[in-house]
């Protein structure tokens, strides 16, 4: 069961929500200051020799960051605890979520804040079960029916953040090219769009479009994410295909918040933006031989 935590300071609630692997990696947590000390090693020690930062050390004995499965490996050759590590580094993992996105899906599942900018399709959290379906089966056409359907409920669960009345203060930028993308079909697509336009009315996310007319902008590279969540320093994770990395270095986080303050400066406003998502639904409603089944 999802458990909530509400931290108290200078008379203002905040709250951070654990997931339910988050005992497992506390679990594993231990197991590495245990051995870490039983080295006689200090935090610093051992963070240089898995050229990571003190931070992420101090992170994973607490259970708030995965051990990835690259510093798994390197842990169990420096501790010596014979591959115990490696071997079990993906027990927290929740299913149907990507390796390399398990360490953003921490993130999102205990910020207090999240900023996203998508290029080419709508963000996870608010993607339809229908839409979800068809990204999926478009990026593994052959994969069996109930392992497809894995990933599909995993992604709309993720959604589940926003449910919450106190869900994390969400805002996106999403490329205009997305609206116009008819993924899963027109129906598909209308219903997604109409999705996203109810949970903007509902005050669930703040949504800009970044439109067609803005040419080339700060973030052609790909999607990026910008993560607060409290008591802990700010995080921005980026993705490729099938890639994808959480970075909480200082000046790679500044640089990134720096980019989306300026997609943020060339977007629509909110309200504008609502009433282009809505024609986009209209559109499709209305011209479905301009959209793909």
């Amino acid at each position: 069961m999802t458990q909530e935590v509400l931290v108290v300071a200078n008379s203002d609630e905040q709250w951070v929500r654990q997931d339910p692997s988050h005992s497992t990696r506390a679990f594993f947590g231990d197991e590495l200051r245990y051995h870490r000390e039983a080295a006689g090693l200090s935090t610093k020690q051992l963070a240089d020799m898995l050229f990571v930062s003190t931070s992420m050390v101090g992170h994973m004995e607490t259970g708030r960051r995965r051990m990835q499965p690259e510093i798994a490996e390197l842990a169990d050759r420096v501790l010596e605890t014979n591959g115990f590590f490696a071997r079990r580094c993906n027990d927290a993992r929740p299913a149907g979520i990507a390796n390399h996105f398990a360490e953003a899906y921490d993130a999102e599942q205990r910020a207090v804040r999240i900023r996203e900018f998508a290029g080419t399709l709508v963000p996870g959290l608010l993607q339809t079960e229908a839409y979800a379906r068809a990204v999926f089966r478009a990026v593994f056409p052959t994969m069996p029916h109930d392992e497809l359907e894995e990933l599909v409920r995993a992604r709309t669960a993720r959604g589940g953040i926003l449910d919450d009345p106190r869900a994390p203060e969400y805002t996106v930028v999403l490329d205009e090219a997305v609206l116009h993308r008819p993924v899963g079909g027109r129906q598909v697509m209308a219903t997604q769009l109409r999705h996203l336009a109810r949970l903007i009315r509902n005050h669930r996310v703040r949504v800009h479009v970044l439109p067609y007319i803005i040419g080339a902008h700060a973030a052609l590279g790909g999607p990026l994410q910008l993560f607060t969540c409290a008591d802990e320093p700010p995080m921005a994770y980026v993705e490729g295909l099938a890639v994808g990395k959480l970075l909480d270095e200082p000046v790679m986080v500044a640089h990134h918040e720096e980019l989306y303050a300026r997609l943020m400066a060339e977007a629509w406003p909110c309200q504008a933006s609502l009433e282009r998502i809505e024609s986009a639904a209209k559109e499709l409603d209305d011209y479905p031989e301009l959209a793909q089944e």
